[in-house]
């Protein structure tokens, strides 16, 4: 049973606990974690707790045709995903990248929510999670290809679960539940 004021007390705990955690940006070791077993091999489900490095097959070199690569970042609990794609960037341009592409989804699967897709000359922007998954997906035709991508990720104890602890917060005050709740009972 929670009280008026226990439910304040639980709520400006988790806020405080959610503010105090902090990030290890300033240490992070970069990981190369493109290298699948067996070779020939791309994609892979990438779990490092200091973040990381990710690339294309044969980055630098050109990207071999007809392939396609899933990869999903998994950051520790609380914390989202910041996602930068280096300079040296070259995927196959086309019209809506309809051709080689590099798709990346707010989520651990091929379903989640698009944040976008990319192609070009020009590296996209840095992207950062909602949660803690990201999935992103490299796929290439038999046609043109270029450099591919290295991209870089680290962790942010952030913003996206304050927000999310902040509207759950506010759905939940604002609850006709709750409200019935402290009638019933006879909270002050």
């Amino acid at each position: 049973m929670v009280h008026g004021h226990s439910f304040l007390h639980v709520v400006a705990s988790l806020l405080i606990l959610g503010l105090s955690v902090t990030t290890k940006k300033d240490s992070v070791t970069v990981k190369n974690n493109s290298g699948v077993k067996p070779a020939g091999q791309c994609g892979a489900w990438v779990k490092e707790a200091e973040g990381g490095l990710f690339t294309s097959p044969n980055y630098p070199n050109k990207y071999p045709p007809n392939t396609e690569c899933v990869y999903i970042l998994e950051a520790p609990p609380r914390q989202c995903i910041d996602l930068h794609f280096e300079d040296n960037y070259s995927i196959e341009s086309s019209w809506e990248c309809k051709f080689d592409n590099i798709e990346v989804r707010d989520g651990p699967f091929g379903f989640s929510p698009m944040l976008g897709r990319y192609c070009g000359q020009h590296s996209p922007p840095d992207i950062r999670s909602s949660g803690r998954y990201l999935w992103i997906k490299f796929v290439t035709d038999g046609e043109l290809e270029g450099v591919g991508f290295s991209a870089t990720y680290n962790f942010t104890a952030g913003m996206c679960f304050l927000v999310l602890l902040f509207i759950t917060v506010l759905l939940l005050v604002s609850s006709p539940f709750l409200h019935r709740f402290q009638m019933t009972t006879n909270i002050p």
